[in-house]
């Protein structure tokens, strides 16, 4: 038998765990919907268009933003944070919190974001052309809808919350990165309960589809829910999604004392930097945070039962993942390794989040997720376990391993194991 990690041996005041999840994303908007549909294969990915760029393809989500909002409030704030407040309302109700009767100067928001304020600032300037760009037209909500806080306090305003709130700006790597975040704040005594995890409303930028374009990295297919294809010989870019996922996170002594459902426990993680290049990845270093991510959680490679990769469908992006990943797990024969981008593209800031969330299931159900889209595996991809084009009954699984990567270099890596 395989021996647990070292989760198990700390006192219950300091392990980390999952109690609720919150989530929105282009093929899904609970983790119920979100699971179903990554099983059955259902990409999420449509045709789009954007103003100055045109028609492209994009995961777009399709949430009740006046669920938890009025139309002012959506009006007022921003599309990061209506997706930010509905996934924390959703969160929250998963979880079972007694919310009228809880202390919210105890509950901090720890968001991850790849960027913002870049849509309100574009919308602004387009509007303003109307106005022969007279400034005296700027919006005066520009301002809180930029600050890099926004997502965040948003979702305080939203909920009445009056503790610690803020963004985690990690790129690619910051729906990761929150949840890292929120783990540390509930060790530190900062906060009770944690809402973590990561936001995204990129699809909503010109800018960020045309800077991909100018790469030869945004992906172009005459089927939308084949064009993100990751590891396959004819993939040709990202494609852009948004979405959102947010975690309760709880010390587990406070998750037990009020007889909550535990989804698992941040049994180790690990955040490192290339320090290499802009975009490009560095193998090396990722292999790095992978090993540290096991190290801190006193596990062996051999002991993951599901990898949920990064890659993101572009030539060099996926081989050197690939890489890093065969180094750490070439003697891991029981694995399975996936890709979520797959079916519902790039979310960006909320990337990390979702992707964990959609292998969550598998704790229970013992199947893993399929990467689509791949009809020729490309040989630098191989990779041990790869589940493709069908799911498989991989068995008990006890850790799920979360790659999360971005640009300039900063690398994250969750694991999360069953209690």
């Amino acid at each position: 038998m395989i021996a647990p990690g070292l989760a198990h041996l700390r006192p219950d005041t300091e392990r980390i765990v999952l109690t609720g999840v919150g989530l929105t994303a282009p093929n899904g908007n609970t983790l119920d919907e979100f699971r179903a549909h990554l099983l059955a294969g259902k990409s999420g990915v449509q045709p789009y268009e954007i103003r100055y760029f045109g028609k492209t393809l994009a995961g777009v989500c399709q949430f009740d933003a006046l669920r938890y909002q009025t139309r002012k409030d959506v009006r007022r704030g921003t599309r990061a944070g209506s997706i930010g407040v509905y996934v924390a309302q959703e969160a929250i109700r998963h979880a079972g919190l007694d919310w009228e009767n809880i202390d919210r100067s105890r509950i901090g928001v720890y968001v991850g974001v790849t960027e913002h304020g870049n849509v309100e600032t574009e919308n602004e300037v387009f509007q303003l052309r109307g106005y022969d760009y007279d400034t005296s037209f700027w919006s005066h909500h520009h301002n809180p809808r930029t600050v890099a806080n926004n997502p965040a306090g948003e979702i305080a305003l939203n909920l009445g919350i009056t503790g610690p709130h803020y963004t985690i700006g990690a790129a690619c790597a910051a729906g990761n990165a929150g949840i890292i975040q929120g783990a540390q704040m509930l060790r530190l005594g900062d906060c009770d309960v944690a809402l973590a995890g990561g936001v995204s409303e990129s699809i909503h930028t010109f800018g960020i589809f045309a800077s991909f374009k100018s790469q030869g990295a945004l992906a172009e297919h005459e089927d939308p829910t084949r064009a993100s294809r990751p590891f396959d010989t004819r993939r040709n870019g990202i494609v852009v999604a948004e979405g959102g996922c947010l975690y309760v996170m709880e010390r587990l002594s406070d998750a037990k004392a009020r007889g909550a459902e535990i989804l698992g426990e941040l049994a180790g993680y690990a955040i490192n930097t290339d320090a290499t290049d802009f975009v490009l990845p560095n193998p090396d270093r990722q292999a790095e945070c992978v090993e540290l991510a096991l190290r801190r959680a006193g596990l062996h490679a051999d002991q993951i039962g599901v990898v949920s990769t990064h890659a993101t469908g572009t030539t060099t992006g996926d081989i050197q993942e690939c890489d890093a990943l065969r180094r750490v797990f070439s003697g891991a024969p029981r694995i399975a390794m996936n890709n979520t981008k797959s079916l519902i593209g790039h979310a960006m800031g909320a990337a990390g989040a979702l992707e964990l969330a959609g292998n969550l299931g598998s704790f229970q159900d013992g199947v893993a997720h399929a990467t689509i889209n791949v009809e020729e595996l490309d040989p630098e991809c191989e990779l041990p376990g790869l589940v493709l084009n069908e799911p498989r009954e991989v068995g008990p699984v006890q850790y799920i391993l979360n790659n999360s990567f971005g640009m300039l270099g900063i690398n994250s890596v969750v694991i999360i194991g069953r209690v």
